[in-house]
C-alpha cells in the first residue's frame, strides 16, 4: 500500500501548485483590470516598443543598432563596440556610452547586458507600466513561476505513479486502481494550466492586453527616403529583435561573442 502514500504526496503538490497558480492568476486579472482603467492610449516611441515586444534586451539591442546606423557607435563583426561620437542623445545612448567606458572600446556582448540593467532602461519599464501597458515584473515573474510549479508538480504526479505501478507483487486490479487514482491529479494540473493560459496568459508577457493592441498600430510601413529606410528599420528591430536585420555582417556584429580586438575609431 506504498502507493497510496505516493498518491498522497502527488496530490498535495497538485493541490498546492494549483492554488499557488490561482493566486497569481488572480492577482494578474486584478492588475489588468485597474491597467485597463488607467491604460494611456498614445503612440508608443521606438524603445517603449522595444520594451514591450522583448524586455530590456530588446531596448538594448535597438539602441545600439540605432547609434550604428547613425554612426555614433560602431559595432564589429568580431564583438567588440566602439564609440564613435562620444555625446549621447538621450539616456538610452549615454547608458551604452557608459557601459563602453573611458577607453571607448568593449565588448558588445558586455554593453548589451550592462544597457540593459541600466536605470534608463529601467525608467522605460517604470513609465509603461505607469500607463497599464507594461506588465509589471512582480506579476510577470509570480506568474511564470507559478506555471513551472505547475508543471513540475505534474512531473512529480508520472514519476511517482510510474514508480507505484513498478512495484513488485502488485495484482492486476491494484494497478488498475493505481491507474484511476493517479488520473485525478494528472487531469487537475493541466486543467488548470489550460485555464490559467486562456484567463491570464497575457500577462506572462512584458506587454499588457492594452500595450499589445498599441504595438499592433505600430506595423513597419514603407517610408521613402534614407530618413525613411532607417525609420522602417529601426521599428522592425523594435518588434521583431535581431531577427529583423537583413545584413548577417551586421547581425553578427550585434550577436558576436569573438574574442578579437579591434582597433578604436
Amino acid at each position: 500500500m506504498f502507493w497510496v502514500l505516493f498518491l498522497a504526496v502527488a496530490c498535495a503538490a497538485v493541490v498546492t501548485a494549483c492554488a499557488r497558480l490561482c493566486l497569481a492568476a488572480t492577482a494578474a486579472a486584478d492588475f489588468g483590470s485597474a491597467a485597463e482603467a488607467t491604460a494611456t492610449q498614445r503612440a508608443l516611441a521606438l524603445p517603449e516598443a522595444a520594451f514591450l515586444t522583448g524586455g530590456p534586451a530588446r531596448v538594448a539591442d535597438l539602441t545600439l543598432l540605432s547609434m550604428h546606423r547613425h554612426r555614433r557607435l560602431l559595432l564589429a563583426h568580431t564583438g567588440w563596440a566602439t564609440v564613435v561620437d562620444p555625446v549621447g542623445r538621450d539616456d538610452l545612448e549615454r547608458s551604452v556610452i557608459r557601459a563602453i567606458g573611458s577607453g571607448g572600446q568593449a565588448r558588445t556582448a558586455a554593453v548589451r547586458t550592462a544597457t540593459a540593467a541600466a536605470g534608463a532602461v529601467r525608467g522605460v519599464a517604470d513609465r509603461l507600466v505607469a500607463a497599464g501597458l507594461a506588465v509589471p515584473d512582480a506579476t510577470r515573474t509570480s506568474l511564470n513561476t507559478a506555471v513551472r510549479t505547475v508543471r513540475g508538480a505534474t512531473l512529480l504526479v508520472l514519476a511517482l505513479g510510474a514508480v507505484s505501478l513498478l512495484m513488485p507483487d502488485q495484482e492486476q486490479s491494484v494497478r488498475l486502481h493505481i491507474v484511476a487514482w493517479f488520473a485525478l491529479p494528472l487531469v487537475l494540473s493541466p486543467g488548470c494550466l489550460v485555464v490559467a493560459r486562456m484567463e491570464v496568459g497575457s500577462y506572462t508577457r512584458w506587454a499588457s492586453p492594452t500595450g499589445l493592441r498599441l504595438l499592433g498600430a505600430l506595423a513597419p510601413r514603407p517610408v521613402g527616403g534614407h530618413d525613411g529606410a532607417d525609420a522602417e528599420f529601426l521599428t522592425a528591430v523594435a518588434l521583431h529583435g535581431a531577427h529583423a536585420v537583413a545584413d548577417p555582417a551586421l547581425r553578427a556584429a550585434l550577436t558576436s561573442t569573438g574574442s578579437g580586438h579591434e582597433t578604436s575609431v
